[in-house]
């Protein structure tokens, strides 16, 4: 080794030789074929999806939704139903707009609220009191109505009371299984008649206590097992 050779080393610059070495360029914009399929993958996927959702949300049909409230127990008539067109998942239970009139005169089985989806479970065509029920109407003096009121779909225990000034019996006392079917507006007096709907074996014991005002109620919590 030269002098030279020796002197170029310990200043830090390159040798003849080293400077005529070709140079390794890598060529830009050269990319890993793995990574640029993942890329236009995730561009299809994404295109597809974007494409799903317009579709479904553009997809509406009409069908029949409430116009009023309705309570339970009552008609339907074709001014308490409307139409509108919605998007809704094909799993969700709806009436079609073109079957509407099909629901008039038909009974709300539970409270039908303005502007709720109705559903054929929701409305019935033979009342609200089954064939092997009757209804009894009960009147009920403000001290008997419960301080929350009465709905109708309610169950009640309807419990036999001793007559006025009598102490109560040594034993447990009847009870009727009852559910509230409509609530009449208060008089003048206060006085509210809620009809109920009972097992017809029961129903002449219970108008029984509801002319001699011989009975209190229970009012039970919803989904409870009479």
């Amino acid at each position: 080794m030269t002098a030279t050779s020796e002197k170029a080393k310990l200043n830090g610059s390159r040798s003849t030789e080293e400077l005529r070495a070709p140079t390794r360029v890598v060529p830009p914009g050269r990319r890993r074929p793995a990574f640029v399929v993942a890329g236009v993958a995730m561009v299809v996927i994404g295109a597809l999806a974007t494409v799903w959702l317009v579709s479904s949300v553009g997809h509406r049909v009409d069908v029949v939704v409430m116009a009023k409230d309705v309570p339970y127990g009552s008609a339907l008539s074709s001014a308490d139903l409307t139409t509108t067109a919605v998007s809704v998942d094909r799993t969700v239970a709806t009436v079609p707009a073109s079957s509407a009139a099909t629901l008039v005169g038909q009974v709300a089985t539970t409270n039908l609220r303005r502007g709720s989806l109705l559903t054929r479970g929701e409305v019935t065509s033979t009342g609200v009191v089954a064939v092997d029920e009757v209804s009894v109407p009960m009147p009920l003096p403000p001290e008997r109505v419960p301080a929350g009121g009465l709905s109708a779909g309610e169950q009640l225990l309807i419990v036999d009371t001793p007559a006025a000034g009598a102490d109560p019996v040594a034993v447990a006392p009847r009870t009727f299984a009852a559910r509230v079917v409509r609530v009449g507006a208060p008089d003048i007096n206060g006085l509210v008649v809620v009809d109920v709907a009972t097992k017809s074996k029961e129903g002449p014991a219970l108008a029984t206590r509801a002319a001699t005002a011989r009975f209190a109620l229970v009012v039970l919590p919803m989904g409870a097992s009479k």
